[in-house]
């Protein structure tokens, strides 16, 4: 199964991660398929780059974002997009 994670980049204690859709089997910081974005936490505030058709091809094939991702997503409005799309072509989904 393919999942939408955070792959943790950066210098000691200053962590950045780059949002990537890799297989679930795949280590953290291993093999990916494609990266969808980045995300910085220790800016104020976050910075967060979603490239959203990246993301929503992703999500259309059956990606599965973790929590943290998903949190992201749908602050950089891409979930609510997915849903819309979704309910206006009368799919059934999350």
């Amino acid at each position: 199964m393919v999942k939408i994670r955070l792959r943790r980049v950066g210098a000691k204690k200053r962590p950045m991660y780059r949002i990537v859709a890799a297989e679930s089997t795949a280590p953290r910081d291993g093999a990916f398929l494609e990266t969808i974005g980045h995300y910085n936490p220790l800016t104020d505030p976050a910075t967060i780059v979603v490239d959203e058709e990246k993301a929503l091809k992703w999500l259309r094939h059956g990606a599965q974002p973790t929590e943290t991702v998903a949190q992201i997503l749908t602050r950089a409005s891409i979930m609510e997009k997915l849903a819309a799309e979704r309910q206006e072509h009368g799919t059934a989904g999350a």
